[in-house]
């Protein structure tokens, strides 16, 4: 029986656009460890926290599937990608 990770690094960048409007994340504004919490969230997954971020990832697809970040939402053009 696979078991969900106990922690991972969320790394958050600026999402932005090449010149042809492909998505290039750029660099790493901020990152942090998280740690499972034992709860699940309210998008269904497993819940992570650490550093002043709460995040549900899917641990299959190690996906973001909700944030926030200082007790809010995700800045506008952010986005979460697992390091």
């Amino acid at each position: 029986m696979d078991t969900a990770p106990t922690r991972f690094t969320v790394l958050l960048k600026p999402q932005l656009t090449d010149g042809h409007d492909h998505v290039d994340h750029g660099g790493v504004l901020r990152s942090a460890t998280v740690e499972a919490t034992g709860t699940t969230g309210a998008s269904g997954y497993p819940r992570y926290a650490g550093e002043g971020i709460e995040a549900d990832i899917d641990p299959q697809t190690r996906t973001v599937e909700a944030i926030t970040v200082d007790g809010d939402e995700l800045p506008y053009g952010w986005v979460a990608e697992i390091g």
